[in-house]
């Protein structure tokens, strides 16, 4: 798959080999450093500091991470699963690099993804297609004003030949589920994902009614239209493991797309005649339980919680991240390596992460949304301040 920039305006630069593959003991370099162009050499510390150095994003192009360490990774269970999911999806979805990547990583670290986004990028595509290449059940809810908790949930009927209820199980039992523009219906709907998306569970009438594992949320909400929207509670935004941003596909990846997807042909024959089923729900929690091993540092675990505490002190943040965005960067820390055949976790998989795990769970101040900040911005700029650990 071609690579995507998260933002078009950010100017993303090639991504290098990370700087701590390297053998020996080098000095501890700032995250600047760590992204710099190979032909760029590194400047002593005194001179960076009094040269204004080129912005560079820290959240860089996702799928060149995964080439750039390919040479020294091993052929492990994960690696082959996410390298044989990648290729099956990009039969039928092109690009949106970061969206596929964040997706595969929150369903192996048993997570939930927010994805904002504007209408007509194949979300509901994305989704179809990933169900059939896990070999996993999925379903789509359409969230308006009037939905009820119930009708996501499921509710007891009256059976008229028994005489008694039973319960109907809604959409949500499932195993893939997009929620889409799930913004647009009130808080007592939103409430109702609460308990599935933290415990697996549905309760209905003292009873609890278990979901078939694995089971990811895939909420969507439009950025462009606020007119009959209701903003997630703090309490749901947190159970999000990842929040994405896709965006509109290159001048390359359109055409292609234009190509593969403007024949009339009906989409479910192509789903069952050029998608192949690569895995299964046994095999996904198995490979979910197995990535728990990756070992992770007990200085990258500092650095991990450095980033989280430093957003509760950032002037710019009225609110700063909990706790359960460190616990949920270093399960999605895990996976990345995992799917890059290693058995540890290295800094720029910490890098490669932090925005889409911190960036919905932080609030600007009332001056900072003024003065027209922008959040990713801020995280940008806080990363870059926290010296990266050296392994």
């Amino acid at each position: 798959m071609n690579s995507a920039p998260l933002n078009p305006s950010d100017n993303i630069p090639p991504r290098v080999a990370s700087p701590f593959a390297t053998t020996g003991k080098p000095e501890p370099v700032e995250l600047r450093d760590a992204v710099l162009p190979e032909d760029q050499a590194a400047e002593p510390a005194g001179e960076a500091a009094a040269a204004p150095s080129t912005p560079v994003d820290v959240a860089p192009d996702v799928m060149s991470v995964r080439r750039s360490l390919a040479a020294g990774a091993h052929d492990t269970p994960a690696r082959r699963v996410f390298d044989r999911m990648v290729s099956e999806i990009g039969k039928i979805f092109v690009g949106q690099d970061e969206f596929v990547l964040g997706s595969l990583v929150a369903l192996f670290s048993s997570g939930h993804i927010l994805v904002e986004s504007v209408p007509g990028l194949g979300k509901t595509l994305f989704v179809r297609t990933l169900g059939r290449v896990l070999g996993c059940s999925f379903g789509r809810v359409q969230f308006t004003a009037d939905l009820m908790p119930s009708d996501i949930t499921g509710a007891p009927i009256f059976d008229m030949k028994t005489q008694e209820f039973r319960f109907r199980p809604g959409p949500v039992f499932t195993q893939i589920l997009l929620a889409d523009e799930i913004n647009r219906s009130p808080a007592k709907t939103h409430a109702a994902l609460l308990e599935i998306m933290q415990e697996y569970r549905v309760t209905v009438d003292g009873k609890s009614h278990a979901l078939e594992r694995p089971f990811l949320v895939m909420a969507t909400q439009n950025p462009i239209e606020s007119e009959g929207t209701y903003n997630l509670p703090e309490a749901q935004l947190d159970r999000f493991m990842f929040k994405l941003v896709a965006d509109y596909p290159r001048e390359d990846e359109e055409a292609t797309i234009l190509k593969m997807h403007s024949c009339q042909v009906d989409i479910n024959a192509r789903l069952e005649q050029e998608v192949s089923t690569v895995t299964c729900p046994a095999e996904i929690m198995a490979i979910t339980h197995e990535n728990s091993n990756v070992r992770v540092a007990d200085r990258l675990l500092d650095y991990i919680n450095k980033l989280v505490r430093l957003t509760r002190q950032w002037p710019q943040f009225h609110l700063g991240a909990s706790p359960r965005a460190g616990i949920a960067l270093m399960q999605a820390v895990r996976t990345l390596a995992a799917f890059e055949g290693r058995d540890y976790a290295i800094p720029d998989d910490v890098v490669q992460l932090a925005l889409p795990a911190l960036r919905h769970r932080v609030i600007l101040t009332a001056e900072a949304e003024v003065e027209g900040h922008r959040v990713d911005d801020l995280l940008r700029e806080l990363i870059r301040s926290v010296e990266v650990p050296r392994l």
